[in-house]
């Protein structure tokens, strides 16, 4: 029978695994500029070019080359290292902010601007997927992997929150252009800090001298299931991003506007925080149906708010129901994916997200502008509608593989027998 410590693991034990702090610390630092790039680049370019339209498109493009290119950098990572793909990904990306600076304070055209967001945002580091990995890769099948889960979204929350804010400030407070330089700066100082802890990554396992074959975590069934449970759970945080600030331009009360989506991640850094120290007797599968449903029926009432009070409220239970989603998404993961495969499959999640919230910025602005009174907010009601039916119809492919195989570089083998 476990041990009640096994059985209600916490994040105090969690933080106390072995090697824990030597990876968690560069971490955290190298992982806020995800949160600095798209507001660092939409404020530098609205004020070279006077265009927020200008600043949405180079802002929209560096995120869907991030979500494109993501996947392909984490599989490279699950196959040769996560040092290997680190040290020259920090780097390019660096250099190709500053570019992207250079270019913006030129006033270069917007083609130039927008070639130069390709690589900004296909180099930008997947340090969030990579600690998940390391964290699978040092628990395994502990108990603690909901914990580990957890732990990640609400320092997802985090970087979500403070990255903005730390941008906003420095392009303000200081200079337009001090935003992307940090960001580029936190990204190379931050990303070799962190490939430089090479004994928590997760190991590259050989064949003898040779490398067994890599498969795709895209090929899982249970991961592209879950690719667009993340999609839906994208559009709320574009729809309502957008859909917020118009709301609160309408009533004349703009600076309304960060304490209402500040209640919103609130309620998903709390949520987060209770569902790591949940002993859950529930299966992962039932509990992300679960959670779902509750997050569509959450999101499906937005639209309809018509005062603050009621906006944060509901602004705040959606908050709620979207910390569970993503922290059972991603424990499932540990389940269905080899671990040769499991930073690529992380990524594909994290590049489901962003890809999610690009979409769902576009469609809400043009709601927005065409038909006002919150049409923004049918974007959330839309997206997890449809991946709400999308998962409960496929929701068997998230079974999980048989616990008596044995995976070498993402390709699982029967355990051996001898033969006479």
């Amino acid at each position: 029978m476990a041990s009640t410590v096994t059985s209600r693991p916490g994040y105090g034990q969690l933080l106390r695994t072995r090697g824990a702090w030597t990876f968690v610390l560069p971490g955290f630092a190298a992982r806020q500029p995800f949160g600095m790039l798209t507001v660092s680049i939409v404020l530098l370019v609205q004020h070279t070019t006077g265009s927020y339209a200008a600043a949405g498109a180079a802002a929209a493009v560096t995120g869907v080359s991030m979500a494109l290119f993501a996947p392909y950098s984490g599989r490279l990572a699950d196959r040769y290292g996560q040092r290997v793909v680190l040290i020259p990904g920090v780097i390019a990306h660096s250099l190709s902010g500053l570019a992207l600076t250079a270019l913006a304070l030129s006033h270069a055209p917007l083609w130039a601007l927008l070639l130069a967001a390709v690589p900004t945002g296909a180099s930008q580091p997947q340090i969030g997927p990579m600690m998940r990995a390391r964290w699978s890769a040092r628990l395994q099948d502990s108990p603690l992997m909901p914990t580990a889960a957890a732990f990640e979204s609400v320092t997802d929350e985090l970087t979500f929150v403070l990255g903005p804010l730390l941008a906003t400030a420095l392009c303000t407070a200081v200079d337009p252009a001090a935003g992307l330089v940090t960001e580029a700066s936190l990204t190379l100082l931050g990303g070799l800090l962190f490939a430089a802890a090479k004994s928590t990554q997760p190991p590259v396992t050989l064949d003898g001298h040779a490398r067994v074959e890599h498969t795709s975590a895209l090929r899982i069934p249970g991961v592209r299931v879950l690719i667009v449970t993340f999609l839906g759970i994208g559009s709320v945080f574009g729809g309502m991003q957008v859909s917020l600030a118009a709301f609160t331009e309408s009533i004349g009360e703009p600076g309304l506007n960060g304490v209402l989506y500040g209640t919103f991640a609130a309620g998903n850094m709390l949520s987060g925080l209770v569902c790591g120290a949940v002993a859950w007797k529930v299966g992962p599968r039932r509990r992300l149906v679960v959670a779902y449903a509750a997050l569509t029926l959450t999101a499906s009432g937005l639209w309809a708010a018509h005062s603050v009070l009621v906006l944060a409220g509901l602004g705040l239970l959606v908050g709620m129901c979207i910390a569970p989603a993503l922290i059972t998404g991603y424990t499932l993961v540990e389940s269905l994916v080899p671990a040769g495969a499991r930073t690529e499959a992380f990524t594909w999640l994290t590049g489901a997200v962003a890809l999610g919230q690009a979409a769902a910025v576009t469609i809400a602005g043009q709601l927005e502008d065409g038909f006002r009174d919150g049409a923004g907010f049918l974007v959330p009601m839309g997206g997890t509608l449809l991946a709400l039916a999308t998962l409960l119809a496929l929701r068997s492919r998230l079974a999980t593989r048989p616990r008596s195989r044995t995976v070498a570089r993402g390709v699982g083998h029967r355990v051996p027998v001898t033969v006479d």
